[in-house]
């Protein structure tokens, strides 16, 4: 990934609707949700979550596929470990081991299921 694409990927991530519905398609996996599912776990309109899930499209973070009636969304695995990637590239000046432990916490089961507090 390119410093282009990495600031593409990162405005279409700035929104907050858009962020949660692409931690929401991760949280999916590979199987994805349908478009009107996402609409209904976002609290947004269809008409809403359309335009973010085309804007999480156009960035490459989601891809789409049409089963029956339905348009399935799945995060795109590849751009968003290129995007990690990206961001790990430089890491801590050389020395890679500094950022393994937060690499490891942020993967771990335990991490997912942590409880957030919002603030």
């Amino acid at each position: 990934m390119d410093e282009r694409q990495a600031k593409i990927a990162f405005a279409a991530l700035s929104q907050e609707t858009r962020l949660r519905i692409i931690r929401m398609l991760v949280r999916a996996g590979p199987d994805g949700m349908a478009a009107g599912a996402i609409a209904d776990a976002a609290e947004v309109s269809p008409s809403n979550v359309s335009f973010h899930l085309k804007d999480l499209e156009h960035a490459g973070m989601i891809t789409a596929r049409r089963e029956a009636r339905s348009i399935i969304y799945s995060a795109d695995y590849g751009t968003l470990t290129a995007l990690i990637q990206f961001l790990m590239e430089d890491c801590c000046a050389g020395h890679p081991e500094i950022c393994t432990p937060a690499l490891a916490t942020a993967c771990s089961p335990a991490a997912t299921k942590r409880k957030r507090v919002h603030t």
